[in-house]
């Protein structure tokens, strides 16, 4: 029988409580335990959940598994690392806290051997064709970007021409007055002196 498995390590919730998620799951269909998992209002149950479908695609993705045909073998829940706090308590005494850990794996297995299992070719026709995908997706990207990228340089390109106008305007009305200014002192001085 093929397993497939996933782990989740420093779940900072006390294993005793990660516990009462992962028993209402084992022994369950895939499609059963999600749907568990999706009403069961606990802390962990989002947790287990997106543990649950790493499991399921691992054995997709590296086993060829069929989904359909997945089960909850085994839930292992243990403790992780414990958190040590210290409390004030009367008579400038300190109380213990413990925050637990947990670490949680999932095991699942086939209910029926090889049934919907992928051979090893479709298994590699099937990863190519997603790294085909993924570059066509990332070359479009690259245009898209691109293509924003030039037309926000030729924005920016003419913004910073008019700017440039507008300082050279400026700069220019001062000289003009200036000259205007010199303009009429000499023909004022001009005409004096005549």
């Amino acid at each position: 029988m093929a397993k497939t498995t996933a782990k989740l390590n420093n779940l900072r919730i006390a294993p005793r409580k990660s516990k009462l998620v992962a028993d209402l799951i084992k022994g369950l269909d895939i499609n059963e335990a999600f749907d568990q998992l999706d009403v069961y209002v606990k802390r962990s149950s989002p947790y287990l959940k997106k543990l649950l479908s790493s499991a399921v695609a691992n054995g997709e993705n590296d086993l060829g598994l069929d989904k359909n045909n997945l089960y909850v073998y085994d839930v292992k829940v243990n403790a992780g690392p414990v958190f040590k706090r210290w409390r004030p308590r009367a008579f400038g005494r300190a109380g213990k806290i413990l925050k637990r850990t947990s670490k949680i794996e999932i095991i699942l297995e086939e209910r029926i051997e090889g049934k919907g299992r992928k051979t090893k070719e479709q298994i590699e026709k099937a990863r190519k064709e997603k790294i085909q995908a993924n570059k066509k997706i990332e070359k479009e990207r690259a245009k898209k970007e691109t293509e924003k990228n030039q037309l926000s340089e030729t924005q920016e390109s003419k913004k910073i021409r008019a700017k440039k106008i507008e300082d050279l305007k400026k700069r220019e009305e001062p000289r003009k007055k200036e000259k205007q200014k010199k303009g009429l002192v000499k023909k004022i001085f001009r005409r004096k002196s005549m």
